[in-house]
């Protein structure tokens, strides 16, 4: 009776074995952002496992407040890897042929987001199977830049650092000196590893060319730093320079105000002046033509006066012609008294009167 259960119990564990199991066994991956991941699974198939193979990949994010989500599928002899919208298309399983017992996938262009836990599932009736694997994506150390933070003279205090632009923690540091006797300040060993070195009373014996290595597990990235211990400067003869090299500018600037100023003053009287020119202008008249015309004009307004105001008329009139009018050359021939004769007035009804003449020695007649 005893033999007989045992004989059941080694074929129960017998086909047990035979049935559908994954092989790879649960692990832990890193690898870098931008890098491909392989997430193997592996599995073999008993006798039994007859039914349809379906195979199917879920990714359970970092972030615990979100749903497993199915990355890719393949069952009915199809694949499908247009579930998850932040993997579509950089997800795709290695092999060509599922069935032969390889459902490993590639994880293309790793990024942050594609931290978590992944989990095969492989289904072939009666036979089920699953494993897990946590993917771990980090960043490469890189842009690391080496600067001095201080003043690189004999006796002052600064300091040096390294600092990467990214890169997944934890980080490690490694100084070391490339030039010279390549001999460090013993007390700088405490902080080789560190990514500042604190430099004390500082001397010559430190100049040289250094180098910082920035690692983590994925990678490393590299600086350079060049480092040259001088005595103090002259600070003042440096104030007093900057101080002439700023009056100077201002002295520039001034005389290029000045000048702009004076060339807009020049173009703005020429302006004025040139508007103030106008060319359809007519000449003035001259002074004899002007006497004749106000002679004239005295002349036609006889006619409508009375013989009883005639008289004191005529001799207002003489007065105001100007006298310049009637100044002759001395060395001109005197001209024949003439005889103005009035306009006729009878018909108005006046008294003609005679205008009297000039004679050659200025009297009236």
């Amino acid at each position: 009776m005893a033999l007989l259960l045992r004989f059941v119990l080694l074929c129960g564990v017998a086909d047990f074995a035979r049935s559908l199991s994954i092989t790879t066994p649960e692990q832990m991956i890193e690898k870098a952002k931008g890098e491909t991941a392989y997430l193997p699974c592996k599995f073999t198939l008993g006798p039994e496992d007859q039914g349809p193979l379906d195979i199917e990949w879920l990714l359970s994010p970092a972030d615990n407040q979100k749903v497993d989500q199915v990355i890719i599928l393949y069952s009915g002899d199809k694949i499908y890897d247009d579930y998850y919208q932040d993997l579509k298309g950089r997800v795709h399983f290695t092999s060509t042929d599922l069935k032969s017992g390889d459902a490993s996938i590639n994880v293309t262009n790793l990024q942050l987001s594609d931290i978590g836990t992944y989990q095969c599932k492989v289904k072939k009736a009666p036979g089920v199977g699953n494993k897990k694997i946590q993917l771990t994506v980090l960043v490469k150390p890189s842009g690391t830049r080496c600067y001095i933070d201080g003043s690189e003279e004999i006796g002052s205090d600064f300091k040096l650092k390294c600092e990467p632009r990214e890169g997944s923690l934890p980080l490690r540091y490694e100084w070391q000196k490339l030039s010279n006797s390549q001999k460090l300040p013993t007390s700088w060993l405490p902080e080789m590893t560190s990514p500042v070195i604190s430099v004390k009373n500082a001397t010559t014996e430190y100049s040289g060319t250094y180098s910082c290595t920035v690692k983590n597990r994925v990678g490393s990235d590299q600086c350079l730093l060049r480092l040259d211990v001088v005595p103090p400067s002259n600070r003042a003869a440096t104030i007093a320079g900057a101080v002439i090299g700023i009056l100077l500018a201002l002295v520039l600037i001034g005389l290029i105000v000045f000048c702009c100023h004076k060339k807009r003053r020049e173009e703005k009287y020429e302006k004025e002046v040139h508007h103030d020119i106008r060319e359809d202008v007519p000449p003035p008249k001259s002074r004899t033509s002007t006497a004749r015309s106000y002679l004239g004009s005295n002349h036609s307004s006889l006619g409508s006066m009375s013989p009883s105001n005639m008289e004191g008329y005529s001799k207002a009139q003489y007065n105001q012609v100007p006298s310049e009018d009637f100044e002759r050359d001395p060395q001109s021939p005197t001209l024949p008294t003439a005889k103005v004769a009035a306009p006729n007035l009878s018909r108005m009804g006046a008294v003609p009167v005679m205008i009297p003449a000039q004679s050659k020695d200025g009297s009236i007649v």
